[in-house]
């Protein structure tokens, strides 16, 4: 097995370090580190280190995380800088006890080779984060509706006020970092890497990182006085949460709904919300900080004092079944097994992108659903014969045990290889809507007879829905093959010729050293010819085979661009 430094070095997978840089290589699957923790895959990568999903040995083999410190530095202060971050991570989660933040287990340190290595365990949170959820539902021409944003910022305000009360700041605060939790569809709010506990007699810190001030926070999250200044309030957490809240909305990211030539937010002009929202939003968004509330409590009140809370799912819109029914009889059976587990449905249900090229079979016949008014005129058929419907707790990206569409009406093959594509879809955090849209224009170009028609979950076409599944595993070999970066990778369908003309600028600009974009183009045909053969290049489909060749040449952007 090869494995690949950040630099995009190759080395084999027996290495703990890369024989070309000395960068501390991922550990690999079924490695055990302090003979405790097997790892089972890479979740994440940052400046400062790695995450890995792992099995605690010691306990029952529960899954947890593993949080390795490998910072990027090469000078001794740096270092001695980035371990300091780390250890104040450590200290600080140790403190923490709240039910919306990841429980900390332990801190070690692991002579790996000749040297030592420091991870963080914590509680691994079986869910998916809010900007893939963004993502997801943009792929359906959506984005978060106003109950729902109300209702998150009620949730992490409340986690805020917590953290808050305990000297403590995020300072991280993003939809990456929030994470929907799948047993109780909670938001959680995950990465302290960045945490900084106040002094009682300063209200504010500013540390060194090198001849640099360390500016932590993401851009266009985190306040003026954080990434220019390095100063951090309670507020800057607030200020943060409510870019979070107008990402959700809009479904743009914040630099393009803020001026920065005026320093002003114009959001407004992208969607509407009520007036209370919108008096929220303005004040936590204040350029000043003495201008936003002071604490996550007093904006608690001002949220609920003209809003009524609702119980909602927030993603019951990507609920990841469908029920296959012979008749009404059988639809009153199922929808019976539903009771109790979760009220009030408030929300159009449409068909979920993953499941096109399949239709949904609805009383003996095949039936295609249709997003809005006429697809919650066929769901509001069934739920308005019965008194009250739920929902199941579904443990997403697996496929619950209903009747399944993907397998035929006899087998639970479909079932399993469908499951399987989606785990390792989310794995790799390719965006849902690329690779369907993908898949789907691979199939029909192999039935082009086909075009136009969606597949039945009847018998007959159980054999074109294990080519599809086939088709599916192909093109997600292909791209773990292309051992693209995770940026890159959730970057996928989103590329356009914009990228390539901010390239040309930056090679003009001498952003590449001696790099010229006449060489990014070679490099990045000959790593994709390797990769696609065939494929010619003159005319690529832009949506499909176009991206991954983008995506290719931003990695390669990555390696060259003097940071």
């Amino acid at each position: 097995m090869q494995v690949y430094c950040s630099k995009q070095h190759r080395n084999n997978g027996g290495n703990r370090f890369c024989i070309h840089c000395g960068e501390p290589l991922p550990l690999v699957f079924g490695q055990v580190v302090d003979n405790r923790y097997r790892i089972i895959r890479q979740l994440g990568q940052g400046g400062f280190g790695r995450t890995y999903l792992a099995e605690d040995s010691h306990n029952s083999n529960q899954a947890c995380v593993l949080k390795e410190f490998a910072p990027q530095v090469q000078a001794q202060q740096d270092l001695e800088k980035a371990k300091e971050l780390f250890e104040r991570e450590a200290s600080v989660l140790k403190t923490l006890q709240h039910p919306q933040i990841p429980r900390f287990h332990a801190s070690l340190q692991v002579q790996i080779g000749s040297k030592d290595f420091f991870f963080l365990v914590q509680d691994y949170i079986d869910g998916i984060n809010y900007y893939q959820l963004l993502e997801e539902r943009q792929s359906q021409g959506k984005a978060f509706s106003e109950e729902e944003v109300v209702n998150i910022l009620k949730q992490i305000l409340s986690v805020l006020s917590y953290i808050h009360s305990r000297d403590v700041v995020h300072r991280d605060i993003s939809p990456d970092n929030l994470i929907w939790r799948r047993s109780d569809h909670q938001p959680m709010l995950i990465d302290f890497g960045g945490v900084k506990q106040l002094p009682a007699s300063q209200g504010f810190w500013l540390t060194h990182l090198g001849v640099n001030n360390t500016l932590l926070g993401k851009k266009g999250y985190a306040p003026e006085e954080q990434l220019r200044q390095g100063k951090v309030f309670f507020n800057s957490d607030l200020y943060s949460l409510a870019v979070t809240a107008l990402v959700l909305l809009t479904g743009k990211e914040p630099q393009n709904l803020y001026d920065s030539y005026q320093g002003i937010w114009y959001w407004e002009k992208e969607i509407k919300v009520s007036k209370r929202l919108e008096s929220v939003l303005k004040k936590m968004l204040a350029y000043r900080p003495s201008d936003r509330y002071e604490k996550a409590a007093q904006i608690l009140p001002d949220l609920s004092s003209t809003m009524t809370s609702k119980s909602l799912n927030t993603y019951v819109t990507k609920l990841r079944t469908m029920v296959v029914a012979p008749g009404r009889k059988r639809v009153n059976t199922l929808i019976s097994k539903f009771h109790n587990q979760v009220s009030g449905v408030n929300q159009n249900i449409t068909m979920p992108v993953w499941m096109r090229p399949f239709a949904i079979s609805l009383g003996g016949t095949a039936l295609v659903v249709f997003t809005g008014a006429a697809t919650w005129a066929v769901v509001n058929s069934i739920i308005s014969s019965v008194a009250s419907v739920s929902i199941p707790t579904i443990s997403l990206p697996s496929l619950p045990s209903l009747p399944n569409p993907l397998g035929g009406l006899g087998s639970s093959k479909g079932a399993n290889d469908i499951s399987q594509i989606l785990q390792r879809r989310e794995q790799l955090e390719i965006p849902e809507g690329f690779f369907m849209q993908f898949v789907d224009n691979l199939f029909y170009a192999e039935k082009p007879e086909l075009n136009g028609r969606s597949l039945t979950s009847g018998q007959a076409d159980a054999e074109l829905r294990d080519e599809w599944v086939v088709i599916a595993g192909d093109l997600l070999n292909q791209i773990e093959r292309a051992n693209l970066s995770t940026a890159a990778r959730r970057q996928l369908g989103r590329y356009s010729s914009q990228n390539e003309r901010i390239w040309r600028q930056q090679a003009r600009a001498g952003q590449w050293r001696n790099y010229t974009i006449n060489q990014l183009n070679k490099d990045t045909n000959e790593k994709f010819d390797q990769l696609f053969p065939g494929q010619e290049r003159g005319k690529l489909n832009q949506q499909t085979f176009g991206q991954l060749w983008y995506a290719i040449a931003d990695d390669q952007v990555s390696k060259v661009k003097i940071r």
